[in-house]
């Protein structure tokens, strides 16, 4: 009898090192045009998000053109407000930064107050009276910055001047190199930017024609497999997105009324910044504290006050994250958490802070291909729940 043993796939060396090639000049493309296709990925988003609205105003049987053009307004009249609402509020905070700076010149002299306060304790109590009788404790930091900050120039008597000590420093990059630099990468930023409402728009206006072309790429049943994808891929960035905003909104009023309880300084834009932060990926918790806390400096002194933020802060972040957003958000998405870890750290590393907003969206709409494609329904599986 002989018994029969499954083959392995194999495949050729050429083919293998081919793929890595490949996978190596994805990467290397997605990092050095990160600029390019992150203002790609969000004009995709935009353009799914508002798309549902463009189709109620062609109900009022107006075309396609006229109603991506009407919807894309009133998208960049409300983008307007909210930016002047938060105008507003940052230039008061701006206005009361010397404030602040006193503020926290107070904090660190009280806390150097009682960092010499222990250190002269522990002195006591370490070394034997004799030998504080004969030698003097040397003086502390806070004593020395305090001596410092009150010692004043000698007068000129006519003694020989010191010469000053000559050190030797590695010659500096140059000003206008670092300036030309720094916006350089920022006009690139802004100008990718300002062809978001350009893209969103021919997106929406044009999407039955770019839809019917991008079909047609495909021949046979394939078409069929594609428009299932596509609407997949649509319906997923949809649920997402309208979660997060829904799940921020309550975040936010939240956070905005436990603000204006304290009385915190300028609670219409703490709240909503504090809320929002907190969506952020696994460092949303540190995000939604340091706003409320910044704003706390110009009015509370006690550190009660700041202890008691940081919990109210942790209770909604922790309550929201284990309880509302698997109902509001997880559901949809259908990510396990390894999977998304994982998608963190890889598309945070290629494009940074914008990487880490946009890695659930981006990783969701692959695994929603998949799930639609046959042959990497088994690459859905391993990326879902």
């Amino acid at each position: 009898m002989s018994t029969l043993t499954p083959s392995l796939p194999t495949h050729k060396p050429g083919q293998a090192s081919l793929t890595v090639l490949a996978f190596a000049a994805s990467i290397a493309l997605l990092y050095y045009g990160r600029i390019f296709f992150i203002t790609m990925v969000i004009a995709v988003i935009i353009a799914f998000l508002l798309d549902p609205v463009v189709t109620a105003f062609m109900k009022m049987r107006l075309p396609r053109a006229v109603a991506s053009f009407i919807v894309c307004s009133i998208a960049l009249l409300g983008l307007y407000l909210l930016g002047f609402g938060l105008y507003t509020e940052f230039s008061g905070f701006v206005e009361a930064l010397p404030v602040y700076s006193q503020r926290m010149n107070d904090m660190v002299d009280n806390v150097a107050t009682q960092m010499d306060q222990i250190e002269k304790r522990t002195y006591q109590i370490v070394v034997p009276k004799r030998f504080q009788e004969q030698q003097p404790s040397p003086p502390t930091p806070a004593e020395t910055a305090r001596r410092k900050r009150s010692a004043k120039p000698l007068p000129d008597n006519g003694s020989p001047a010191t010469i000053p000590e000559v050190r030797i420093h590695a010659e500096p990059t140059p000003l206008l190199t670092y300036v030309y630099g720094y916006l350089r990468s920022f006009y690139d930023v802004v100008l990718m930017g300002s062809f978001v409402p350009f893209l969103v728009y021919f997106m929406l206006s044009w999407r039955d024609h770019m839809r019917r072309s991008f079909l047609y790429l495909f021949p046979g049943t394939g078409r069929q497999i594609v428009g299932k994808s596509w609407e997949g891929v649509a319906d997923m960035v949809r649920a997402y997105m309208i979660g997060n905003f829904v799940l921020g909104v309550m975040l936010a009023a939240l956070s905005s009324s436990f603000f204006f309880a304290i009385k915190l300084p300028y609670w219409p834009l703490i709240g909503p910044l504090s809320g929002f932060l907190s969506l952020v990926p696994y460092v949303g918790l540190p995000l939604a504290i340091i706003p409320p806390v910044i704003a706390g400096l110009i009015v509370y002194t006690q550190p009660t006050i700041y202890v008691m933020i940081a919990v109210v802060v942790a209770i909604l972040h922790l309550t929201a994250l284990n309880f509302l957003y698997p109902k509001v958000v997880g559901s949809r998405v259908h990510l396990n958490p390894l999977v998304v870890t994982v998608a963190l750290m890889f598309w945070g590393t290629l494009w940074g802070g914008i990487g880490l907003l946009l890695a659930i969206p981006i990783t969701a709409g692959i695994k929603a291909v998949c799930d639609n494609v046959g042959s990497l329904q088994a690459f859905g599986k391993l990326l879902g729940d």
